[in-house]
């Protein structure tokens, strides 16, 4: 079938639609994953054993098994062993993703807070400050200038992964294009999302490299 003005734009506004979905999860994801991943590194540097053992456990299997096998076991698990719809669809893809993402920034996180030297926190303690004013005052922005790099890649590459949502048919902009490839054998819209997902990460991209250069300043 020949592209048209008024078919391209047809096509246009229909992905834009699925965008909006893919967007949705991006966001989501990153809001839940940035605070949960601090926290579940607190978990792994814990002093208490066994739940630095146990969250270095759950953090190995999660990062061990394909963000894939996690949404379906989100979503299709709870129906098998208690024969309730426990999330829908759209949820599912959001706890899998949170849970997932959370475990990959928090050895981020893990990595930036143990790489800043011992000695910032005992000049702090020799200052008279608590714990809690050493880590927000002191180490906090080394800790952000260390981490801004692997951390803007992990949400690049979320902004790919979203793509992963359609195996459980949530209806985000490639699911979109294979709709039309399916039932108007339309196959170029499928080429066309690649404009979407390039200008978003060409956004990101440019976003953090303007947050690298503002902490230039943190000599790490």
């Amino acid at each position: 079938m020949a592209i048209t003005w008024s078919s391209f734009w047809q096509v246009t506004l229909r992905l834009l639609e699925g965008f909006e979905t893919t967007c949705l999860i991006f966001a989501l994801t990153l809001v839940l994953a940035l605070p949960l991943g601090l926290g579940i590194s607190f978990g792994s540097m814990s002093k208490f054993k066994p739940i630095a053992y146990i969250t270095k456990v759950f953090v190995w299997i999660i990062r061990g098994v394909p963000l894939m096998l996690q949404i379906f076991v989100v979503f299709y698990v709870p129906r098998l062993l208690w024969q309730i719809p426990f999330f829908t669809r759209f949820n599912a893809v959001i706890v899998a993703f949170v849970i997932n993402y959370a475990c990959y920034f928090s050895e981020i996180y893990r990595g930036g807070i143990e790489g800043i030297p011992r000695g910032q926190y005992e000049a702090g303690e020799v200052l008279g400050m608590k714990k809690s004013q050493i880590f927000f005052k002191v180490v906090l922005m080394q800790v952000v200038k260390r981490i801004i790099p692997p951390m803007s890649n992990e949400i690049i590459t979320l902004v790919k992964d979203t793509a992963l949502a359609r195996v459980i048919m949530v209806t985000e902009i490639l699911k979109v294009a294979e709709e039309f490839a399916s039932t108007s054998a339309l196959i170029w819209p499928t080429f066309y999302t690649a404009v979407f997902y390039l200008a978003f990460v060409g956004i990101l991209t440019i976003l953090f490299g303007k947050i690298e250069k503002k902490l230039d300043y943190y000599k790490v």
